[in-house]
């Protein structure tokens, strides 16, 4: 017997109006959160959910560093949801000054209403992505059902966890680290589809953001695996040890969560140069260890090396690049009647 939270089988009007629903009270959360302080510098910095604990970390070592350089202190609000509904919130005028947000493509998003200037990938370093991850799988102690690779999250009783690629930039890696494992082992179109076919169908609960579907199986004990990203794994074993599993498939992709100053906003609100400075001091040897020691990986070759016992980096990493940009791949899979809607069945 099926489980009964299953959201492949709600008809499609019925999946958009909680999907609007569920956005809308996003979209109120976080334009609750996204004013300006009145008194002091005062920066506000939208994420996407898996980064809560970094930033916080981050924010006191920048508070830090900006009080220590230039004698003034700083203050930065923070606000997390699903990537593309985090994008979506500063579109419908959520005052960020920066947004450091899953994938390019949601900068994108905001760069075409004119709120982020043209170039902004090219602006810091490593195309304005100041660390990465990759997509891994958690299970629980003991791996009762033997999962090793990909093929193993399609057969018959394995219950898969992961969030919804219309809402969680996450969620657009994870889709596309299993296709990578799909055209490295199936020949066709036809195959590749099947085989994503099959393991959606598996997907017993599809949140809308990356750190709703930890919950899910973490808190609520839900599925036998979870499609995730690296940090979120890594943080679960230290949250929960003894309980879970940590599984690298062997094949996934190479994350590149991206950066930017909300240059219209920051303009308007007179932050540019702490916007500037609040990005770029992600690439300072402090800010690249603690970016290892929160589960991502440090852009800065050498201090990656110093967590080798933490990473796998042997890992067989396809780009977006391998998927055309993401310009390509968000139109190719993830649009409306594109390749996700065709193999999963609202």
């Amino acid at each position: 017997m099926r489980k009964t939270r299953r959201p492949g089988r709600l008809d499609r009007k019925t999946k958009k109006r909680q999907m609007c629903a569920a956005l809308l009270a996003v979209l109120l959360v976080n334009l609750a959160g996204c004013g300006k302080a009145k008194d002091g510098l005062t920066i506000t910095n939208v994420s996407y959910d898996p980064t809560r604990e970094f930033y916080e970390q981050y924010n006191e070592l920048f508070e830090s560093y900006y009080q220590d350089t230039y004698g003034e202190t700083v203050n930065v609000i923070q606000s997390h949801g699903g990537s593309g509904a985090q994008a979506r919130s500063v579109v419908e005028g959520c005052n960020a000054d920066v947004v450091t947000l899953a994938l390019e493509h949601d900068i994108t998003l905001i760069e075409r209403t004119g709120l982020i200037d043209e170039g902004w990938i090219d602006e810091f370093d490593r195309d304005s992505a100041p660390y990465t991850s990759t997509i891994v799988f958690l299970v629980r102690t003991g791996n009762p059902k033997q999962i090793a690779d990909w093929d193993d999250l399609t057969a018959d009783g394995v219950d898969v966890i992961t969030p919804d690629p219309k809402s969680s930039g996450g969620a657009c890696w994870n889709y596309l680290a299993a296709l990578a494992y799909a055209k490295t082992h199936d020949a066709t179109e036809a195959q590749q589809m099947d085989f994503l076919r099959k393991l959606y169908a598996n997907v017993s609960v599809m949140d809308s953001g990356a750190r709703g579907s930890t919950t899910t199986f973490v808190e609520n004990g839900k599925g036998d695996v979870l499609i995730a990203w690296e940090n979120e794994a890594l943080t679960t074993l230290d949250s929960y040890p003894g309980e879970y599993e940590l599984i690298h498939p062997s094949v996934s992709i190479l994350a590149q969560p991206s950066v930017a100053i909300v240059d219209d906003n920051a303009r308007a609100n007179g932050t540019e140069q702490l916007s500037r400075e609040y990005l770029q001091y992600l690439y300072s040897d402090e800010a690249q260890r603690l970016i290892g020691e929160n589960g991502y990986r440090p852009t800065d070759e050498q201090i990656l090396q110093e967590f080798s016992d933490t990473y796998d980096l042997t890992m067989e990493l396809w780009t977006i690049e391998d998927f055309g940009g993401w310009d390509e791949a968000y139109k190719t899979y993830f649009e409306d009647g594109a390749q996700f809607d065709q193999i999963y069945e609202y």
